[in-house]
């Protein structure tokens, strides 16, 4: 053990605790602005349905469509391999999973639109889709066979259809609690956000709402759509993203980038609109820089090119879907919007490649973290949470299986929780 060495100190004792009362509210600041991310699923997408449109089978006709854009454009696993440049090694496993997915679960996250996609009608005719839409949600999930997230967008809160919107939020979640309350999977987005003062009154009708039936404070969230220009640079200069998820008051669940209204916003010319283009890339590393450590997580946009007509014009489609999403990826932007079910063949693609290309590297640098070994990687704790969200993430789509996963790290799904969680304490690593 060799000798032992003289432990010495020059401070007294206070002096410790005199600097920590002093960082008392920087630590409870901390505390409430950055509790880290919730640990819960984010789905890789999420499709927009007019109110008008949804119907009981929606989701499961979305599936259908793109499994039969499949068998007519790529019906097999080389052929679709081909199309978008997939390793020889993984056709065959994505294409597979692919088609699994399609059938079991094609839309993880769905919103009924009551916005763009939705458009100015008579109120009457609102408040009976709105009604409409709350019960056949309900009836999905008392079935089975809802997303694992669904929910509406509503109007904003602009002067001009603001009530509209009050309306139809408070149609939708009464029907819900009318129907049996509201479900674990309820997701609400507030688009065309500007000023954080939206945001307040946002959470003013959700408190006005909980107050009226007995819930918890705090217990819906809700998603900002960013899709103005001013929503990331405020008149004062300051980043008015990062106001707006503090007015939220811990509500907030998500960021979601607005392709086409911020491209207009900023004078982007309608060929050039596209979730790659600068402007694109500027406003959502501002919102991932503004939500980092927060719990809110931010989702890419879409891509209008629709994967229709001949199997030409398809292929080309579908390969810019799928090159935009992985592009999406590779920056930590984990969810996109999808427009039409000719889309989800290559969402699923695009993710799935992602996560099965990497399994093995990430497997072998986590386990080798935690068995302290060497290697040509010296790893860090936060290499290791972004690690185990790696792989979390691909569970939760269905790219990987926790069992393959376990076989490869040594580690069971509890372990890459507490690695993947900021607030996990000591970690104890169980045997798979």
């Amino acid at each position: 053990m060799g000798q032992q060495e003289k432990v010495a100190t020059s401070l007294a004792g206070t002096v410790s605790e005199e600097i920590s009362a002093s960082l008392t509210a920087v630590d409870a600041e901390l505390a409430r602005r950055y509790p880290g991310d919730p640990g819960t699923r984010q789905p890789v997408h999420t499709v927009y349905v007019p109110g008008d449109v949804f119907e009981p089978g929606t989701l499961r006709s979305w599936g259908d469509q793109a499994l039969a854009a499949l068998d007519e454009h790529a019906p097999d696993a080389a052929s679709f391999a081909a199309v978008l440049g997939i390793p020889e090694e993984l056709a065959g496993p994505v294409h597979d999973r692919v088609r699994a997915k399609l059938e079991r679960e094609p839309v993880e996250d769905l919103r009924i639109d009551f916005e763009d996609g939705y458009g100015p009608r008579p109120d009457a005719e609102e408040d009976e889709a709105a009604a409409r839409a709350a019960r056949l949600v309900s009836e999905a999930y008392a079935d089975g066979t809802a997303a694992p997230y669904m929910g509406i967008r509503m109007k904003c809160m602009e002067a001009g259809v603001r009530d509209r919107g009050i309306r139809t939020t408070d149609v939708f979640l009464t029907g819900l609690m009318e129907a049996g309350g509201l479900p674990e999977g309820l997701v609400l987005t507030l688009p065309k956000v500007t000023y954080p003062e939206q945001v307040t009154a946002f959470v003013q009708l959700l408190e006005a709402f909980e107050k009226a039936h007995g819930l918890d404070a705090g217990r819906i969230g809700f998603e900002i759509q960013i899709e103005t220009s001013q929503s990331i640079l405020a008149a004062d200069g300051t980043a008015a993203v990062a106001r707006m998820i503090d007015a939220a008051g811990g509500r907030a669940t998500g960021l979601h980038y607005g392709t086409f209204d911020y491209s207009a916003c900023v004078g982007v010319s309608a060929a050039y609109q596209a979730s790659d283009h600068p402007a694109a890339d500027h406003a959502k590393a501002v919102m991932q820089v503004a939500a980092a450590g927060t719990g809110v997580r931010v989702s890419d946009g879409s891509t209008n090119v629709l994967p229709v007509g001949p199997t030409a014009q398809v292929h080309e489609a579908w390969r810019l879907h799928y090159g935009l999403t992985r592009r999406a990826l590779a920056r930590a932007y984990y969810q996109g919007w999808d427009m039409h079910p000719g889309h989800l063949p290559t969402r699923y693609a695009a993710v799935y490649t992602f996560y099965r290309e990497g399994l093995e590297p990430a497997a072998a640098r986590l386990a080798a973290y935690v068995a302290k070994a060497g290697g040509d990687v010296m790893d860090e704790p936060a290499t290791a949470k972004a690690l185990s969200g790696y792989l979390l993430r691909g569970i939760d789509c269905g790219a990987l299986d926790t069992a393959e996963v376990a076989r490869l790290t040594g580690l069971t799904r509890a372990d890459l929780d507490a690695f993947a969680s900021p607030r996990r304490g000591d970690l104890t690593v169980t045997a798979p």
